[in-house]
C-alpha cells in the first residue's frame, strides 16, 4: 500500500499505522529526510512530487514492481496557504491545486489503473472539514478539498463494480506542523489555539492517529460496502457549528 506525504503529521501516523497492522507500507514526500526517517523500520520511501504526474506513475509502477500488486492508496500529502481569497496570488492557488487536488487525482488515477487489474482495492483520499465549511483564510485549501471530495465519489461510482472502493476521510484540526503553521501564523497563537480548540464539542483537536484510524477502517474489508463516503472525523465541530 501507499501513503503520499509521510514526512510529518498525519502522512506518517498514517505509515505507522497500516505497517503495525502488517501493511507493506511504501511512503512519499518531497522533504526527504524526514520522509526517510518517517520511514525508517516501517516501509519503503520514494521521493515523489505528487504534483508531477510522471513521479506519482512512477511510484506506484515501483510499488506493483515490488510487491506485484497495489491494494490500498491514501492520497494524503497537502499543503496550505494562509490567506484571505482576495489576496490570493495565481502562483499560491496553482500551487494548492497542484498539490491539494492534482496529487489525489493523479494517485487515484494511477492507482486505478493497476487496480482495476488486479481484482479491486481500497482508495483514501484526506480531504477535510473545510470541503464542507468555510474558513475565512483558507480559501485556496477549501477549494481543493471541495475537490477532491467530488473526485471521490466520481472514482467510486465509475469503479465500483470493478471492486474498486474510493472514500474520503474529512478531518478537522489535527496536532501537525500544518495546523501549527496556521495558528503562528496569528498575531497571538495562543489565544488562537485556545479558540479553535473551545470550538470542538470534544475540547481538543485531534491527534493525527486518531484520524489515521479512520482512514485504515476505509481501507479495510470492514469497510467492503462502504464507497463514496466522506467520513467526517472531526470532534463534533461540524455538528455544532454548521
Amino acid at each position: 500500500m501507499i501513503v503520499t506525504g509521510v514526512a510529518s503529521g498525519l502522512g506518517s501516523a498514517l505509515a505507522r499505522e497500516f505497517a503495525t497492522e502488517g501493511a507493506h507500507v511504501f511512503g512519499c514526500d518531497v522533504s526527504d529526510e524526514a520522509g526517510a526517517a518517517a520511514m525508517d523500520g516501517i516501509g519503503v520511501y520514494r521521493h515523489a512530487d505528487v504534483s508531477k504526474e510522471a513521479e506519482v506513475e512512477a511510484l506506484i509502477d515501483d510499488t506493483v514492481r515490488r510487491c506485484g500488486r497495489l491494494d490500498v492508496m491514501v492520497n494524503n500529502a497537502a499543503i496550505q496557504v494562509e490567506q484571505e481569497l482576495a489576496d490570493t496570488t495565481e502562483e499560491q492557488l496553482d500551487r494548492v491545486l497542484a498539490v491539494n487536488l492534482k496529487g489525489p487525482f493523479f494517485g487515484s488515477k494511477h492507482a486505478i489503473r493497476v487496480m482495476r487489474g488486479a481484482g479491486g482495492g481500497a482508495i483514501v483520499n484526506v480531504a477535510s472539514v473545510l470541503a464542507l465549511a468555510g474558513d475565512p483564510m483558507l480559501a485556496a485549501y477549501g477549494a481543493a478539498k471541495g475537490g477532491v471530495l467530488a473526485l471521490t465519489k466520481s472514482a467510486a461510482v465509475k469503479y465500483g463494480r470493478e471492486k474498486i472502493r474510493c472514500n474520503a476521510v474529512c478531518p478537522g484540526d489535527m496536532q501537525t506542523p500544518i495546523v501549527e503553521a496556521y495558528f503562528a501564523a496569528a498575531q497571538d497563537p495562543a489565544a488562537l489555539r485556545a479558540q479553535a480548540e473551545a470550538e470542538y464539542p470534544l475540547g481538543r483537536i485531534a491527534q493525527p492517529r486518531e484520524v489515521a484510524r479512520a482512514v485504515l477502517f476505509l481501507a479495510s474489508d470492514d469497510a467492503c460496502f462502504v464507497t463514496g463516503e466522506a467520513l467526517v472525523v472531526d470532534g463534533g465541530l461540524l455538528a455544532e457549528c454548521y
